[in-house]
């Protein structure tokens, strides 16, 4: 009874149950009862797993370049992998024989790094510093499209560069480097702000002057208005009085006309009046003179 084990396997594990050499049971998650003394038992984890890296290579110009960061894998097809690595476990202890993950690792880093040397090879340093990350992407997309981990059953998920440093001379002189393009684009902004200042200043003055321009010919067309309304109201006022006189001479015309035409009509009058009174005195002599006549004859 002491001979027998119990075996569990998890979900997220491949197993699979050897019985003197031969291969009786796989699969993810197994679970069985096993002779300790002729069974061997084989797990392979196929969950997503990180491994870490630090390359030192040499650019395009020479100059030493070290790249850090990490990758994450993961083993797609178990049997491969269990073919290529040992994942057998020592069933007194539930733990690897030997701990393949390590191997794994530095066989994936091994990938990695020869690919990574000919992407830094062919670019200068400073674009080997700047494109660090497009440059694991590259390298990330030429290992997938390659199947260059197939024959290990790996699939390699991501690579990601977290530093990207050259050597610390030569830190030192593009830090040197960067500073002074850093002062001269500085200096550049006082300049072009000064100029900026000028430039304004002179379009405040140009602005002044345009509306003093303006405002000198709006008062010229004001004077010319009021000149040519003061010789308008002259001109209405010249033709007004023109017309005044000519009423005027008509009027005094008209009143003298009229007094001649009074004056006539009194003349006419008063000669018909001076008839009369002659006639009336005519009368009045005669009927005196037949009054005389009349008492002459009475008396007689």
């Amino acid at each position: 009874m002491l001979n027998i084990g119990f075996f569990r396997g998890q979900p997220n594990e491949y197993v699979a149950k050897y019985v003197a050499g031969r291969l009786v049971a796989e699969g993810p998650g197994l679970a069985f009862y096993y002779l300790k003394h002729k069974t061997q038992i084989v797990v392979v984890p196929t969950t997503s797993a990180d491994g870490h890296f630090v390359f030192n290579e040499v650019a395009g110009d020479f100059q030493e370049i070290t790249l850090q960061g990490q990758f994450v894998y993961r083993i797609s097809d178990p049997k491969r992998a269990a073919e290529a690595l040992n994942f057998a476990l020592d069933m007194r202890t539930r733990q690897y024989v030997a701990d393949p993950r390590e191997g794994l690792v530095q066989r994936i880093a091994n990938v990695i790094q020869t690919r990574v040397r000919d992407q830094v090879r062919s670019r200068p340093l400073e674009e080997a510093l700047q494109t660090a990350q497009e440059t694991a992407d590259a390298v990330n997309a030429e290992i997938a499209g390659g199947n260059l981990l197939g024959g290990m059953g790996i699939t390699l998920l991501g690579i990601h560069v977290v530093a990207a440093r050259p050597t610390p001379e030569v830190a030192t002189a593009l830090a040197a480097e960067y500073r002074e393009s850093l002062l001269r684009k500085a200096d550049e902004a006082i300049y072009a702000r000064r100029a900026d200042a000028v430039q304004q200043e002179r379009k405040i003055k140009e602005n002044e002057l345009n509306n003093n321009i303006a405002l000198e010919e709006q008062r010229r067309t004001l004077i010319d208005l009021e000149g040519a309304n003061l010789q308008r109201q002259a001109e209405f006022e010249g033709l007004a009085l023109e017309r005044r006189a000519v009423s005027r001479a008509k009027a005094i015309e008209l009143e003298a006309a009229a007094r001649a035409e009074g004056l006539e009509a009194a003349g006419r009058v008063a000669g018909e009046l001076d008839a009369l009174k002659i006639l009336a005195l005519g009368l009045h002599e005669l009927s005196a003179s037949a009054d005389r006549l009349l008492t002459a004859k009475r008396a007689e």
